[in-house]
C-alpha cells in the first residue's frame, strides 16, 4: 500500500524508555531532580553572577539545564568538552538535561556558570538529597560511621627547583603582558620586561644532572646551583615590583587586573625564595605548614599516608559522613589533617538533618578524644564504636571486646568501599577544579551525583 508519510510523533516522549535501556538510573534519578527546592538553591547563587542578571539582558542557559548537564558530568567522569559533545549526540542525554532541540551550552559557558555556585549552596543541595533518601525509604539515619581521605591537588611533585622555575615563568609571563602598558612609565623597559625563564630551565637542568652524579664536590655543585637559581628568582622579583609600581596608578582595567595578579603571586615567590635558601643553602628545616607547594594551589597541605606507598600525598584531608543505605550525609575538607573529636560535629549535623541523633556512631582510632564517648552518649547516642588510642586500662579493653562494640566497628569498615568509590566513580582522587572553593565544588558535585545515583538504584531495584 501507498502511503505519503508516518504519523507525527513526539520525538522525546520515547525517550524515558530509551533511557531506562541505556542507562535505568537515569530515569529514576529524573524523577528525582524534578523538585523545586533543589532548582532554587541553585538558582539563588546563579542570579547573582551580575548585578542585574536576573532582570536584563538575553535569556541564559536555563538553571535546570546547568544543574543536569553538571551532575552529568560527574556521574560519569567526563571533561566540560566531552560532557558538551556526549549531550549534543544523544537524544535521551538531550530529554534528561532538558535541552531538548536547543543550543547545548558549551564547555565555557557551563564552566562560567559552575563558578558562580557557592560551596554553601553545594552542602544544602546534599541536604536536601538526604531528605530525597529519607523519603524514598533508602535510609532511616539510624546508624553513622565517618571516617576522612586525602583529595589531591594536581600540581606536580613540589621540589625547590620546581618552584624556583615556575616563579621565573609566572613572573616572566606578567611583565611581557605588562610591557604595553608601562612603556612609557619606566626606563630601561628592555631591561624591566626581560624574561629569564629560559636562564632558570638551563640551571634547573643542570641541577637536575648534577643530582644523577656521586662524589664528594656533588653537594658544593648542587648548592652553587640552587644559588644561581635564587638569584635569578630575586632578578624577576626585582622587575615585577618595578612594574607592579608602573601598574598601580593606571585606571585600565587590564592593568589593575595584572596589578592584582602581581599581588597575589609576588609575596608567594619571595616565601619559596626564603624558604629555598632556609633549606639548600642554610640547612635549616622548615615546617610543612610554612611551605609553599605550589604557586597556583596555594590551600595544598602535606598530607602523611602513614601506609604502604608514597609517603606522604599532597592535598586537603576530608571527612566525610555515611548513614546506611550508601547515602554520604556530610563532607567538609580539615584545616588540618587532624580528626580528632569530628565525631561530635557528625553527630550534631545528624541531628540537623534527621531531627535525631543517630543509635550507633562509628570511626576509627583518628576520631577518638578524650570526651567524644561521653558527650556523644549525653546526646542521646545508644551505642559508640570509636576505639580509644594509646594503652589501655583493662576497663577499656573489656569494653572494646564486647560483642556490641565489635559489631559496630565492624559495621564501620563499610566506609572504607564508600570511599574507594567515591575516588575511582566520582572523581575523589584528585581535585580538577582550582583553588579550595573549587574543591568544595568539585567534591561537592560528586556526592550529589553518588547520592542521587543510589536512591535512583534503590527505587529502580
Amino acid at each position: 500500500m501507498l502511503i505519503d508519510a508516518y504519523q507525527p510523533e513526539d520525538v522525546f516522549a520515547r525517550a524515558p524508555k530509551l533511557a531506562a535501556q541505556i542507562d535505568p538510573v537515569l530515569q529514576t534519578l529524573d524523577g528525582l531532580l524534578v523538585d523545586d527546592q533543589l532548582y532554587q538553591q541553585v538558582r539563588d547563587d546563579l542570579g547573582k553572577r551580575y548585578r542585574f542578571t536576573l532582570v536584563h539582558g538575553r535569556h541564559s542557559t536555563p538553571v535546570e539545564v546547568i544543574l543536569r548537564m553538571l551532575l552529568c558530568k560527574h556521574l560519569y567522569q567526563w571533561s566540560f568538552k566531552e560532557t558538551e559533545e556526549r549531550v549534543k549526540d544523544s537524544l535521551v542525554l538531550r530529554w534528561f538535561c532538558r535541552v531538548y532541540f536547543a543550543r547545548v551550552p558549551d564547555e565555557t559557558t557551563l564552566l562560567r556558570w559552575l563558578r558562580t555556585l557557592r560551596p554553601e549552596t553545594l552542602h544544602a543541595l546534599n541536604d536536601r538529597v538526604v531528605e530525597l533518601a529519607k523519603q524514598a525509604k533508602v535510609t532511616k539515619g539510624r546508624k553513622l560511621r565517618l571516617d576522612a581521605t586525602c583529595v589531591q591537588t594536581e600540581i606536580h611533585h613540589p621540589t625547590d627547583s620546581g618552584l624556583l622555575v615556575d616563579s621565573g615563568r609566572v613572573l616572566s609571563r606578567l611583565v611581557k603582558r605588562a610591557k604595553g602598558l608601562v612603556a612609557d612609565h619606566v626606563s630601561y623597559l628592555k631591561q624591566t620586561c626581560r624574561s629569564r625563564l629560559r636562564s632558570a630551565k638551563q640551571v634547573a637542568q643542570r641541577l637536575h644532572r648534577q643530582l644523577r652524579r656521586k662524589g664528594e664536590a656533588k653537594e658544593a655543585e648542587q648548592k652553587h646551583l640552587y644559588q644561581k637559581l635564587i638569584e635569578t628568582a630575586e632578578h624577576m622579583v626585582q622587575q615585577a615590583t618595578r612594574v607592579m609600581a608602573a601598574l598601580g596608578p593606571q585606571p585600565e582595567a587590564q592593568a589593575k587586573r595584572l596589578f592584582s595578579e602581581a599581588e597575589r603571586i609576588l609575596p608567594l615567590v619571595r616565601q619559596v625564595i626564603a624558604q629555598t635558601r632556609s633549606r639548600v643553602l642554610e640547612g635549616k628545616k622548615v615546617a610543612s605548614a610554612n611551605k609553599v607547594l605550589s604557586l597556583f594551589e596555594q590551600h595544598t597541605r602535606v598530607i602523611p599516608r602513614h601506609k604502604g606507598g608514597a609517603l606522604v600525598e599532597f592535598g586537603r584531608h576530608v571527612i566525610l559522613d555515611e548513614v546506611e543505605g550508601g547515602i554520604v550525609t556530610r563532607y567538609e575538607i580539615l584545616e588540618h589533617p587532624e580528626e580528632h573529636g569530628q565525631a561530635i560535629d557528625a553527630v550534631a549535623h545528624h541531628r540537623a538533618v534527621f531531627a535525631r541523633p543517630p543509635n550507633l556512631v562509628a570511626g576509627d582510632r583518628g576520631v577518638h578524644s578524650a570526651d567524644t564517648e561521653k558527650r556523644l552518649l549525653a546526646v542521646g547516642v545508644k551505642r559508640v564504636a570509636i576505639p580509644a588510642e594509646g594503652k589501655l586500662s583493662e576497663e577499656r579493653q573489656t569494653l572494646e571486646r564486647t560483642r556490641t562494640v565489635r559489631r559496630g566497628y565492624r559495621w564501620r569498615a563499610g566506609i572504607e568501599g564508600r570511599i574507594a568509590s567515591l575516588r575511582r566513580d566520582y572523581g575523589w582522587r584528585t581535585s580538577a577544579y582550582h583553588g579550595q572553593e573549587g574543591m568544595e565544588r568539585w567534591l561537592g558535585l560528586g556526592i550529589l551525583a553518588s547520592n542521587l545515583r543510589h536512591i535512583a538504584q534503590k527505587q529502580g531495584a
